[in-house]
């Protein structure tokens, strides 16, 4: 596992690439996901249309078994959130939520050393940006996985990836967000808290409370 300042990178060949990349989560989660935020949402980018870019999808889909009020997924298989709707999700998540901690999770292109690689860190992503799409900077927290080279002609490149890798990006992190939400939730009744902070927000600013998912 590669530290670059707030940022953490796991290659997806390592042997304990599922546990390093949940470490790393936890930190960041632990640090960053403070008194101040209410709702947590994980906003998956991407569109199942393309092998490259459907890392966000796939994660978004597996993460819909996490069973926890207040702890919302955006971007999914039946759903995804794309270049043509980001902004418009946008704006829901902020009629919807109240202070919420969003991380982001995206697929990317990059260098040949770095494909197979997933970053994880504090800040947001900028989606679009291998592709020369100016789309806005979203998130607490940014996953983002390394699916293919950059370079000439991106979306052929991202319609060229394999479907293994990026499978394979998409279990570890929908596995090690699961695994660390319920164990957050499991030691610190999260949902209780979310819901003590909800409602005392809702009552001094008159915010819709968000229902149960």
């Amino acid at each position: 596992m590669e530290k670059i300042r707030d940022e953490f990178s796991i290659d997806i060949n390592h042997s304990h690439a599922l546990t390093l990349f949940g470490r790393s989560f936890n930190k960041l989660f632990k640090q960053y996901y403070t008194e101040q935020y209410s709702d947590v949402v994980i906003l998956c980018i991407g569109t199942d249309r393309s092998t490259g870019d459907c890392l966000g999808p796939l994660v978004g889909h597996k993460l819909k078994l996490v069973p926890y009020r207040k702890i919302e997924i955006y971007g999914t298989l039946d759903n995804p959130v794309h270049a043509k709707n980001l902004c418009e999700v946008i704006q829901e998540i902020k009629r919807k939520h109240v202070r919420p901690f969003i991380i982001a999770i995206d697929a990317c292109l990059g260098k040949p050393e770095r494909v197979g690689m997933i970053s994880i860190g504090k800040g947001p992503l900028r989606p679009g940006a291998g592709v020369n799409k100016s789309l806005p900077e979203i998130g607490h927290i940014h996953i983002v996985g390394v699916v293919n080279m950059s370079g000439f002609m991106e979306y052929l490149i991202l319609q060229n990836t394999r479907l293994n890798l990026v499978m394979r990006m998409a279990d570890i992190i929908s596995s090690g967000i699961h695994f660390n939400i319920w164990k957050y939730v499991k030691d610190n009744n999260v949902e209780d808290q979310l819901d003590q902070k909800h409602g005392e927000q809702s009552n001094s600013s008159k915010c819709v409370e968000l229902g149960n998912q």
